[in-house]
């Protein structure tokens, strides 16, 4: 049962993945050390997502309007909490933050106008940079990064070249040959319904797509 209490903390306590006495641990720690380690947190994370998670008071209203917290191993507030407490690299590792579906809903209720969806793709960033991201949810970071260089590369989305891509990278991981396999008897149909393309386009001014992701990488 979620709801919104003045600690922020929207579900019991023995749900699995959320240990109040490590967090309250880290709290007396951050106060014993005058909260000299989380300076570096927050500037990564704060740059990021264009905000100051310091600003949060754990109201709890991010995770009461979350439509997917009932899935999450750590609620918006509790991710946000870690991040304020230096506990940056247990946020990265929560299944949470690859379960976010980015629709804002925690950022546009937040009465201190933390963008909690911000933190959370910040924490993506980070943890897909680190290879820090839980292990179920690996095979989402190697879909997104095969993704966004095939964008790089053709200026647009090439079907087939993406899924092989995935697949083989994904399988190279976990060497599941089911998911190798896949979807492969649907190629005939796709086909029929010229829904697939064996040979992709690639966009006139690809030097443009270039430039956006220079920019966004700081190249």
């Amino acid at each position: 049962m979620i709801c919104e209490n003045n600690h922020g903390f929207g579900l019991n306590a023995n749900r699995a993945g959320y240990d109040r006495r490590n967090i309250a641990t880290a709290t007396r720690r951050a106060f014993a050390t005058g909260f000299s380690n989380m300076q570096p947190v927050f500037s990564a994370i704060d740059t990021l997502a264009h905000t100051r998670a310091a600003d949060c008071y754990q109201c709890g209203k991010c995770s009461a309007g979350c439509p997917v917290a009932g899935r999450m191993d750590q609620l918006p507030n509790q991710l946000v909490r870690l991040v304020q407490l230096g506990l940056e690299e247990r946020a990265m590792k929560a299944e949470a933050i690859w379960l976010c579906v980015a629709c804002q809903t925690c950022s546009a209720r937040c009465p201190k106008s933390v963008d909690c969806a911000g933190v959370m793709d910040a924490l993506r960033e980070l943890a897909a940079g680190k290879n820090l991201a839980a292990p179920a949810q690996r095979r989402t970071v190697i879909f997104q990064k095969a993704f966004l260089q095939n964008i790089r590369r053709n200026g647009r989305l090439n079907e087939l070249e993406l899924a092989g891509a995935f697949k083989t990278r994904a399988f190279l991981g976990d060497l599941n040959l089911p998911l190798l396999m896949k979807d492969a008897l649907l190629t005939p149909q796709l086909m029929r319904r010229g829904k697939l393309h064996l040979r992709g386009g690639k966009a006139r001014d690809r030097r443009v797509i270039e430039r956006i992701f220079r920019r966004c990488l700081g190249g």
